[in-house]
């Protein structure tokens, strides 16, 4: 896991490139960030000297930290904005996706407005009827809990009614004609995951995914249809589901119970992502469990948290193409008005040592 200092350089760089800060010039007080924070002073200095290396801002000593300005920009140039709507802004991988989203949209003259549901049905259609309010020029939007019956499609479909581009990333809603989108191959994934662990002599083994997102029931159906094909047991206890709710529990200092047995049974397991991989790792090595001898894992995304653990993880990664540019690249070729289509990003597999 990442320090938190670079936790809140990140964030801090996103605000920065939206302009939020715009109209000020100016950071707030390092007190003021250390108190929404939560964190020391000392935390906030380093931060901001990230910031300041990177060229985003100059510190002053003893006036604060100033927001180095971009050149004018062209007479009858003014920027486009792009509503750029995911479940989070600094958490996990959503940092480097609104990195290349930002690039794009800066080399093309236009300027992110960032939102976040937190994965919350309500967050996000109190942003979309703010947006029916205060139209934007297009909206890059990660949808939420995307594997549920969404009662905010009246006004996705209001968006599209008034012919605004938007482009979905991660994950999508079926019920919704006309958008278009840029999504990860989570089925592929999945098989892939399974068939290299049948490669390296697996047979039983455990699957955790997430229930309320799309993404975690197509990589179980990648899974599954695996394990059949390869003709691999599979009975319900060695599988686990958890929803945004719900995840606290397999991120907290220890497992589920019934999770740990199921562990103890199997050989390998497919974790939906890197941080709850992550997870496992650590409360199975606290428990004896030599990794991957005993037990091997393999996840997906690549993050910053697969090479962060006590054994790198082997996980998924989608090398060049980030998801996050492969959209906002998709939704300016759409205000462009060129003939578009959705798109698949590939997984390529990243071999480390826990698997």
């Amino acid at each position: 896991m990442p320090p938190k200092y670079q936790k809140i350089a990140e964030e801090l760089r996103i605000h920065i490139q939206a302009g939020k800060f715009s109209d000020a010039h100016t950071l707030p007080t390092e007190f003021a960030i250390a108190q929404e924070y939560q964190v020391s002073r000392q935390t906030v200095r380093q931060a901001l000297s990230l910031l300041a290396r990177d060229g985003l801002i100059e510190k002053r000593q003893g006036s604060g930290s100033y927001i180095r300005q971009s050149p004018a920009e062209p007479p009858g140039q003014a920027k486009k904005v792009i509503a750029v709507i995911t479940t989070y802004i600094s958490d996990y991988i959503f940092p480097s996706i609104l990195r290349e989203v930002e690039t794009v949209l800066a080399e093309n003259n236009c300027t992110p407005s960032l939102f976040a549901t937190r994965n919350q049905v309500y967050n996000e259609r109190r942003i979309l009827a703010g947006l029916l309010e205060s139209p934007v020029d297009g909206i890059l939007v990660e949808g939420t809990k995307s594997a549920l019956p969404n009662p905010n499609l009246d006004l996705y479909r209001q968006l599209l009614d008034r012919n605004i581009p938007l482009v979905f990333m991660n994950g999508n809603y079926a019920g919704l004609q006309g958008a278009f989108s840029v999504l990860d191959d989570n089925y592929g994934g999945g098989r892939m995951l399974v068939e290299y662990l049948e490669k390296k002599g697996h047979r039983r083994i455990a699957g955790i995914f997430k229930s309320d997102d799309i993404q975690g029931h197509q990589r179980y159906a990648g899974y599954a249809d695996a394990l059949r094909d390869l003709n691999l047991p599979m009975e319900d206890w060695q599988l686990f589901w958890y929803n945004t709710e719900s995840k606290a529990r397999f991120l907290a200092e220890d497992l589920p119970e019934p999770l740990i047995q199921a562990l103890g049974r199997c050989s390998a397991v497919v974790c939906y992502n890197d941080e709850i991989a992550c997870r496992i790792e650590v409360c199975m090595m606290r428990r004896g469990v030599n990794i991957p001898q005993e037990l091997a894992i393999v996840s997906f995304d690549n993050s910053q948290y697969s090479d962060l653990s006590s054994k790198p993880i082997t996980s998924l990664s989608h090398g060049e193409n980030n998801v996050g540019r492969l959209a906002a690249e998709l939704l300016i070729r759409l205000m462009q008005g060129e003939a578009c289509r959705s798109e698949t990003a590939p997984w390529v597999l990243k071999e480390k040592e826990s698997g």
